[in-house]
């Protein structure tokens, strides 16, 4: 079978799939979800001896320590899947719910109601968790989900996806509610974003360059996931040793995530006393520091930093350091490089905190926390579909809400246009 061919029987699968689940129960899907968590954990050994081939070939061929570590499946990882499966199970289901209703002068009452979108691609790199995240929000949401990850995880995601679709079977549901394109071949993607009237929404996930392919060549309405270029600005009013907890946070808890910070900008006020603490830590953690002109004047030892730098999402133990004059300062920088996605302040005072908040455009603004909040479990939504930097349906994480689209209800008695 060509590729064609092949894309448009998995996409048609997951149609009969997304019709079968559209009229599941909320104690079916959340029985189903509840299983499929149990299943991960039993069949755990199974699921890392697939995943160590994907890290072989990875290693081989030269991919970098931090995206090796996204594609790594570990007992504690695969307890996290089953975890956020079971996490999703108990919240509560969006689907059918009256949004809200309001009385017309004829006595006709309008509302809105949840309901699923359909049929979700999702196309994404790296990390096999994304997998049953994917499918359990899409899931619980009553979409069936297309699967379409990278090639250098595709053992694992091969792997857990026949774990998932067991269940599926097993429990009465059609297995084409989750749906695996499993060939590597990147015609695949571009036949995939070719399904209009199939395929309802694509959500891409990954670097940008497969973000910025996926828009420019999709026939359907795509839900972007851009890179995180996150900032976290250190005013002069912060307290500092929270400054450099948060700071330290935010690059080196887990330097290969979009939330990660990616350039720290502080307040000229400070930056004597606060840059060489900060540095040596940094530097002791193994980050390579990148600085202007100020900051190197203040540690000599930093490498010089280019404009070019700060436009850069590194998604590794990289960072860059700039001295800024004020609030205004670190914003203007923001608004010019951030990419919109997570943004932090420091400070102790009130009214910067709130213009901050107020005036930096981005899909989540923190004070005095890390970026690396922003993330579905965080927020208490469970496993999120990913981060969209978006404003149009969705913005932040998407978590079951975000899945849904709504339609419009009308109750009448024999009501007539006029």
């Amino acid at each position: 079978m060509d590729i064609k061919s092949f894309v448009h029987k998995k996409a048609l699968e997951a149609k009969e799939g997304a019709k079968v689940l559209a009229k599941a129960s909320s104690k079916q899907k959340n029985s189903v979800l509840i299983s499929m968590a149990d299943a991960l954990l039993k069949r755990a050994k199974e699921l890392i001896a697939e995943n160590k081939k994907d890290i072989k070939f990875a290693q081989d061929k030269g991919l970098s320590k931090a995206l090796i570590d996204r594609l790594t499946l570990t007992d504690k990882r695969i307890n996290e899947m089953a975890q956020g499966l079971k996490e999703v199970a108990a919240l509560p289901d969006p689907v059918g719910e009256i949004v809200k209703m309001w009385q017309r002068p004829n006595g006709m009452t309008v509302g809105k109601m949840r309901v699923p979108i359909g049929v979700i691609g999702i196309i994404y790199e790296s990390r096999p968790n994304v997998t049953a995240d994917a499918a359990s929000l899409c899931m619980k949401a009553g979409n069936s989900v297309l699967l379409r990850g990278g090639s250098e995880a595709i053992n694992s995601n091969r792997a857990i996806v026949k774990v998932l679709r067991d269940v599926a079977k097993k429990e009465g549901l059609h297995e084409g509610v989750i749906t695996f394109i499993d060939i590597p071949d990147r015609d695949a993607v571009m036949e995939m974003l070719k399904l209009e009237g199939i395929v309802d929404l694509i959500i891409p996930r990954g670097g940008e360059a497969l973000i910025r392919a996926v828009t420019e060549n999709s026939r359907i309405p795509v839900l972007k996931h851009y890179k995180g270029v996150c900032h976290v600005f250190v005013d002069r009013d912060a307290d500092l040793k929270m400054a450099e907890e948060i700071c330290f946070n935010a690059k080196v808890q887990r330097p290969g995530t979009c939330n990660a910070m990616e350039t720290m900008l502080v307040d000229k006020k400070i930056a004597k006393i606060f840059l060489p603490v900060m540095v040596k830590r940094f530097k002791d953690a193994g980050v390579l520091i990148k600085g202007c002109n100020l900051s190197k004047k203040i540690v000599p030892s930093i490498e010089k930093v280019e404009d070019e730098d700060f436009y850069k999402e590194y998604l590794d133990l990289i960072l860059n350091v700039k001295i800024v004059d004020g609030i205004e300062d670190a914003m203007e920088h923001i608004a010019r490089y951030s990419s919109a996605h997570s943004d932090a302040i420091v400070t102790n005072d009130y009214a910067k905190a709130m213009r901050f908040l107020k005036e930096v455009d981005s899909s989540a603004v923190f004070v005095n926390a890390s970026t690396r909040l922003n993330d579905g479990f965080q927020f208490g939504l469970g496993a999120e579909i990913g981060i969209s930097t978006d404003k149009i349906h969705a913005r932040g994480p998407m978590g079951l809400e975000e899945l849904t689209c709504t339609k419009f209800i009308v109750f009448g008695n024999g009501q007539l246009r006029e």
